[in-house]
């Protein structure tokens, strides 16, 4: 998902956690975050646990792009997840990248 926003603009504000219900539709009060420490890379992997459920990881990049950025975001399908199940979280994760440029493009 490229945002017209530098890396460094990009990085700051998906890095904090206060900032994430503005945009990952998905991260209820029932989820915890963590994500890896901060670094100078744009990396910003990061785990996610609902209640009881193993915690998944979540790779996520920030890089540059000409004057603006790259978010990717790499979804795994996780051990017993349907094919439709997978589908429709890779369209929530697309949707929740979506509102991200919008929230940062405006």
């Amino acid at each position: 998902m490229t945002i017209e926003r530098s890396p460094a603009e990009v990085y700051a504000f998906v890095s904090d956690p206060n900032n994430l219900p503005r945009w990952a539709s998905g991260l209820n009060a029932a989820v915890k975050v963590r994500f890896v420490e901060r670094n100078p890379y744009g990396v910003l992997d990061h785990y996610v646990k609902v209640d009881s459920g193993p915690e998944v990881y979540m790779p996520m990049r920030v890089f540059p792009n000409g004057e603006g950025s790259e978010v990717l975001i790499t979804v795994f399908r996780q051990p017993g997840t349907s094919e439709e199940k997978f589908g429709e979280d890779t369209v929530w994760v697309r949707r929740d990248l979506e509102a991200l440029k919008a929230l940062l493009e405006k």
